[in-house]
């Protein structure tokens, strides 16, 4: 009888993440409400208020509280007040919507009633969606925006919400690339950002309201072999809307969202492993699209990073260049591209 070896990772245990853990835990008992049911139900029992433990549980969740209001307050002071979105008012444009992230957030603000637009190469992966209109465009080509944009403009009306979250992935050594790779690749994943902000932010700018989402990665702050071109790029798209969050500041009613997610389970990245699913799980796009559409509802300028290790990536790039060098080694982060093969070798123009 021959011996089948089992999966290193429980297909069971899959699911099990440190980011569902903390997810649970913001929901119980890092929550300010469930704290304060301890001492009432304390109290309750007939235990005194001056109890040592009764004085803990109290000093728990006082400061649970405490950090609760410092939290909104914080994001009040970031961001000031939210605007109000009225999707029946609202035009979306969304670069790159053809497949993946972009197609989920097309289909459910085109299923909720907004007016939606997608900027793509191809149709839409899924054949059709509900309120969801496609404009066949490459924005990697300036003269190509600009003539969508006069046409989104005449036919929808002024876009109200941008989401700029076109990309494509060479997933080379630097050697190994051509100009031509790299001038597409700049061309793809940043300069397209421009070029649609150039073309539809001065509406938004007239009308005196909207949002613009900015969908970077994670790896734009810290790099990874193979990656040299698209990490430069997404490096320059989180410092673009950086400062065009800073230069947005006199208009409050425009809003600003940065987006950095970690690796996704799209056909982007087909082929790239991470080391360890439970401190670093791969991310669903639907689970991304449900907080960039909570943001953009929400009114709220904000910055998006997902899963847990996303939030706490800029803290690496202070660490000692030694121990820089070990948590590179560990995580896995400049081997991962090894088994990359994108979207396949038949299809060697990537869709953005």
């Amino acid at each position: 009888m021959s011996y089948q070896p089992r999966s290193r990772e429980l297909s069971w245990a899959k699911p099990l993440s440190i980011d569902l853990f903390l997810k649970v835990l913001n929901v119980t008992f890092l929550h300010p409400f469930v704290a304060w049911m301890l001492p009432l139900c304390m109290r309750a029992q007939a235990m005194s208020w001056w109890h040592p433990a009764m004085q803990v549980v109290i000093a728990y969740a006082s400061l649970l509280t405490a950090l609760f209001f410092l939290n909104t307050l914080n994001r009040q002071i970031a961001y000031s007040k939210p605007r109000t979105v009225d999707l029946s008012e609202e035009v979306i444009v969304i670069t790159g919507g053809a497949s993946g992230l972009g197609l989920l957030i097309a289909e459910v603000y085109g299923m909720r009633g907004a007016t939606v637009a997608v900027l793509d190469v191809k149709d839409l992966e899924s054949g059709e969606a509900r309120g969801v209109s496609v404009y066949k465009c490459d924005v990697g080509d300036k003269e190509q925006v600009a003539k969508v944009a006069v046409e989104i403009e005449r036919d929808l009306g002024p876009p109200t919400i941008l989401i700029n979250n076109a990309a494509i992935v060479n997933g080379k050594p630097l050697l190994d690339l051509s100009i031509e790779e790299i001038e597409r690749n700049f061309h793809v994943n940043l300069l397209s950002h421009f070029y649609v902000l150039k073309n539809f932010l001065p509406g938004i700018m007239r009308a005196g309201q909207g949002t613009i989402v900015t969908i970077s990665s994670v790896l734009g702050q810290i790099g990874a072999a193979h990656l040299s071109d698209y990490a430069a790029a997404k490096a320059g798209i989180t410092a673009m809307h950086k400062s065009l969050a800073a230069e947005l500041k006199s208009t409050p009613n425009i809003k600003t969202i940065l987006v950095s997610p970690g690796q996704l389970t799209t056909p982007l990245f087909t082929g790239v492993q991470t080391p360890n699913s439970f401190f670093a799980p791969v991310l669903e796009p639907v689970d991304v699209a449900k907080e960039v559409i909570a943001a953009i509802d929400g009114g709220s300028s904000t910055e998006l990073a997902m899963p847990l290790y996303a939030r706490w990536i800029d803290w690496m790039n202070v660490m000692p260049v030694g121990v820089q060098t070990i948590m590179r080694k560990m995580s896995g982060v400049d081997s991962g591209m090894k088994g990359f093969v994108g979207r396949g070798e038949g299809e060697k123009e990537p869709l953005i």
